[in-house]
Parts: C-alpha cells; structure tokens; sequence
C-alpha cells in the first residue's frame, strides 16, 4: 500500500483521534471522520486524503479505550497507522476493525512523505530510506484482510 506521511507526535491520546463528545453526537464513519485530530489540527480532516498513513511517535493510541478512535480514521480512508509503540487497546482495536497498525521507526518520516509498506518493510519514496517493520502475527493480517474481526469471523464460518 501507497500513500502520504500524515505525521504527529508522541502520546496521541484517543481523545485527540476524535473527541469522546463526537461519539455522543454520532457513531457513523463518514460522520465522524469530519473530526479527526480536531482539537491539534481543526482544519486536518479537510485535507485528509485516502490513502494517508497518520505517522506517529510512542504510544499511540494511549487514553481511553473508544473503539471510535480507530472509526474516525477508517472512515477517512486511513489503512494504516505507522508507530514507535501503541497502546494496547488500540493496537487490537485497530486489528479488529480493520486497520493496520504498523510497529517501526517512524523519526526520519516527514509530512508530506510518499511511503509504501509492503512485506515488512516501508519505504519512504520521498527520501529513499526505508525501515524494517515489525512482524504481525498471521491471524491479525487475516482479520485485517477480512476488513476486520466480524469479516473475519463471517468468512470462518461460511468455510
């Protein structure tokens, strides 16, 4: 997969994902997505494209444990999510919904970047460095795949 570096920090907290008064207005992607990192960046979820990867420091993901963090940015296009560390919860909250939560060094990486991750590895285009990831276990590529842990589910029991 292809796309643009979307760069933050350390410590994105769940919160600044998507607030948890957006989740009382309404639990729906496309609504949600309008939102994202809003109280960092208001005007970022205007310029969010399919495609981007939201880069990031340690411990991403880190707060509480909203599932719709992980909503918002999937109903923006995001597929993945690269990372020094996550929080737990969001790691398989991630998994289970489908995006894919990518463990690397992410301190050379700049907004704007053009990256691909594939077979482990993600190269940054823009500069031509690249960074070994770190391996996902076989069963949360296969729930990733299946666009998550009901698709998965779904394709397992119609086998």
């Amino acid at each position: 997969m292809t796309g643009r570096a979307r760069v933050f920090g350390d410590d994105i907290n769940t919160d600044y994902i998507v607030t948890s008064r957006r989740k009382r207005e309404s639990i729906d992607p496309q609504y949600l997505r309008r939102y994202i990192f809003e109280e960092l960046d208001p005007a970022f979820a205007a310029s969010v494209e399919p495609g981007d990867f939201i880069v990031a420091g340690k411990n991403f993901g880190c707060g509480s444990a909203m599932e719709v963090a992980v909503t918002a940015l999937v109903g923006a296009g995001i597929r993945a999510v690269l990372a020094r560390s996550f929080s737990r919860t969001y790691y398989r909250n991630a998994v289970n919904n489908g995006l894919l939560p990518v463990v690397c060094d992410t301190r050379a990486i700049r907004e704007g970047d053009a990256l691909e991750v594939a077979g482990g590895v993600v190269c940054n285009q823009t500069t031509g460095a690249s960074v070994i990831t770190e391996p996902l276990p076989a069963v949360m590529l296969e729930i990733i795949q299946a666009g998550g842990l009901v698709g998965y589910m779904l394709r397992r029991t119609r086998a």
